[in-house]
């Protein structure tokens, strides 16, 4: 198969879908790989890099989206990259359609390419290897990134994470309990910092419990204890998260408007809509600003920071679903690896995902019933 990896161009995107690695993988197997020049630049991989694990480096946006069976990207195509869609095409990236234009989808639906999104690619044993592999680096930056933003240099309350002696630590309050969460609470606690952790979800709160008993709060987020516990937050993170949907709004303005001055929310769910009402996307070049007092940082790609870690990352969890495409073709890898049709947004020019359809009053076609497969 023929398999192109353009260069991002979302602002301030720095990672790439497949490192040489993973490149030499596909090519020592018969692939052709067309990888445009200088896309894994900023991730520290040259060209040559590239080169030499079998890669064609072309010098164009277009010629991997032209010459390409199957591109594999980061972001959702811009309206740049639309034009560069046809039929037939076959699309992995971060689509997030669940929040995106109906303009997109329906060129997508139009042009019958069959379009994964990261955001619902799950493995065989359920669970979402993107989100978990982006999650675990997003978590895991989140005290980093909270101490560059309560320092007073940056506008901040100028106050330690860690507390000193006789001096009490930060307050931090994590709203959801899942990945990001989970990798979040891990870091701030070995910071020192007090943390408080909410989710709708007992089971969840209780695996937290039984890992770090007696060293974090939990509760559950009602909308009762959410107002009552984010007013003491100094660092709020919300990270809501429903596969293919838009996240709510759990946090309110009226809440942000309790809330200490100079204190810092980072919205981690901003990429499927943001779970704080004040939120809206920043970026790593500008990723902060101030409303109702407080500092929000709304980065959507928080993980494109680390953008060599973050692309090992990638392309160790993308290379199995690429592999099995590559190899089967898209009929035959949905057929003998079922749950890889979980990961399909559109197909056949239909919608085959049951949420995004319901978001845009679409008509929901199965899999089984366009082209025989089960789902």
């Amino acid at each position: 198969m023929e398999i192109g990896i353009p260069r991002e161009i979302y602002i301030d995107e720095k990672r790439v879908p497949l490192i040489p690695a993973g490149v030499h993988a596909l090519t020592s197997i018969g692939n052709k790989v067309y990888v445009e020049s200088k896309a894994g630049f900023e991730c520290g991989y040259t060209d040559e890099d590239y080169r030499q694990a079998g890669a064609q480096i072309v010098f164009s946006h277009e010629e991997p989206f032209r010459r390409a069976e199957l591109v594999v990207k980061i972001n959702p195509p811009t309206l740049e990259e639309s034009a560069h869609l046809r039929e037939g095409l076959i699309h992995f990236s971060a689509l997030q359609l669940g929040i995106g234009t109906r303009e997109m989808l329906q060129k997508i639906r139009d042009l019958k390419v069959a379009a994964f999104g990261y955001e619902l690619m799950q493995d065989k044993t359920g669970a979402y290897p993107v989100l978990v592999s982006m999650g675990e680096i997003a978590g895991g930056m989140l005290p980093q990134i909270a101490g560059r933003f309560l320092e007073c240099g940056s506008g901040g309350r100028g106050i330690c994470l860690s507390g000193a002696p006789g001096i009490p630590p930060a307050n931090v309050v994590i709203i959801g309990a899942g990945v990001v969460g989970t990798a979040a609470a891990r870091a701030f606690m070995g910071l020192g910092a007090q943390i408080m952790v909410m989710d709708v979800d007992k089971g969840k709160l209780r695996k937290l419990t039984d890992l770090y008993r007696n060293r974090m709060v939990t509760s559950m987020a009602t909308p009762y204890n959410i107002e009552k516990f984010v007013k003491f937050a100094d660092v709020l993170i919300g990270c809501v998260f429903t596969p293919g949907e838009k996240t709510p709004h759990v946090v309110t303005r009226s809440m942000v408007k309790k809330m200490k001055n100079k204190a810092l929310i980072i919205d981690v769910s901003i990429d499927v809509g943001g779970c704080v009402e004040t939120s809206h996307p920043t970026t790593h070049s500008n990723p902060v600003y101030v409303e109702e007092r407080v500092i929000h940082y709304c980065v959507p790609n928080i993980p494109a920071a680390v953008s060599r870690s973050a692309s090992y990352a990638l392309s160790n969890v993308l290379l199995p679903f690429i592999e099995k495409v590559a190899t089967h073709r898209l009929e035959g890898a949905l057929k003998s690896y079922t749950y890889i049709s979980k990961g399909l947004y559109s197909y056949g020019g239909r919608c085959v995902n049951q949420r995004v359809a319901h978001a845009f009053g679409w008509q929901y076609h199965s899999l089984a019933e366009i082209a025989g497969l089960k789902e």
